[in-house]
């Protein structure tokens, strides 16, 4: 009994699922002054949630083939066998039917279609096609990746006017940029795994070097992406000067892979950028919340300020 729950677990990819929700609830807390309302927040996170965790399900299923041929996922569990198709399906489906269930009822229908848009883009669009057809595949499929600061500053507000839509965009740009340096630092360390499945990633069809200044220019595009919640006044220098210190960072890990000391550093590469978006994501958050509860009032009390 306890390995089956470990292997229905393991379907929901509970670390990427982790990275996904944890900007899902960083959207909710900057979308208003102060904190969330608590039903539309809870449920929002679970919705969100079960929606990310049915996706990676799906991802499952769909990449099978694929898992068994890689030393990275060989010992998934439908690779395995530990599990079967029927199996994973019904999971899957279920995970999806208790998200859509959770956010009509309990959040808005707007966030309901928003999050089952970005399931259907990673699960079926990107896994089921773009995935195997072009190697510009994390960069089109990024987009349903990125939306999940969107879909937590749907939950609290209803998108009910522009600037939200400008605001949680912003957010969703960020991670959409960050995604190709982010994924292609893993496909270089992985290419034999990719060559063999026949997945056309970027150094299986472009070539190492290409891949790695794929990295480089998306790197620098991303620093300058993260400028723009500070120009447009979502947040102030605290976000900004922890923003510039992790570009600075990840721009030096970029351009030590253009000639990397050995072949895992494209590893270390990938295994910071995902340190650097919960990072980045914390002090939006720090910025955008915490700080106006920590400035000193009469008394050293703290207060919220403004």
């Amino acid at each position: 009994m306890r390995a089956n729950i470990d292997q229905y677990w393991e379907l929901t990819k509970p670390r990427v699922v982790a990275l996904i929700v944890f900007t899902a609830l960083v959207g909710m807390f900057l979308a208003v002054p102060g904190l969330p309302p608590l039903r539309q927040a809870v449920a929002g996170f679970i919705g969100i949630w079960l929606a990310a965790a049915s996706a990676a399900a799906i991802n499952h299923l769909i990449d099978q083939r694929i898992d068994k041929m890689m030393v990275r996922t060989a010992n998934r569990p439908l690779a395995t066998g530990t599990l079967a198709p029927a199996q994973v399906l019904a999971f899957a489906v279920l995970l999806g039917a208790a998200s859509m269930t959770i956010l009509i009822a309990l959040v808005n229908p707007i966030t309901a279609l928003l999050t089952f848009a970005s399931l259907i883009g990673y699960a079926v669009v990107y896994t089921g096609f773009l995935k195997r057809a072009t190697p510009q595949n994390i960069v089109i499929g990024g987009i349903a990746g990125a939306a999940p600061p969107l879909l937590g500053w749907a939950a609290v507000t209803g998108m009910k006017n522009e600037w939200d839509w400008a605001h949680a965009l912003l957010l969703v740009l960020i991670i959409f940029v960050w995604t190709p340096p982010h994924f292609w630092a893993l496909a270089i360390f992985r290419r034999e795994d990719y060559a063999r499945a026949l997945v056309p990633m970027l150094p299986v069809t472009h070539g190492v070097q290409y891949t790695r200044w794929q990295i480089l220019l998306y790197t620098v595009l991303l620093v300058a992406v993260t400028i723009l919640p500070w120009v447009a006044g979502m947040s102030g220098l605290f976000y900004l000067g922890g923003a510039l210190v992790l570009g600075i960072v990840f721009l030096w890990h970029a351009w030590r892979l253009m000639d990397p000391p050995d072949e895992f550093f494209a590893m270390r590469v990938f295994n910071y950028s995902v340190v650097y978006l919960m990072a980045l994501f914390a002090f939006l958050l720090v910025d955008h919340w915490l700080l106006p509860y920590l400035q000193p009032g009469p008394l050293f009390e703290l207060q919220r300020v403004g």
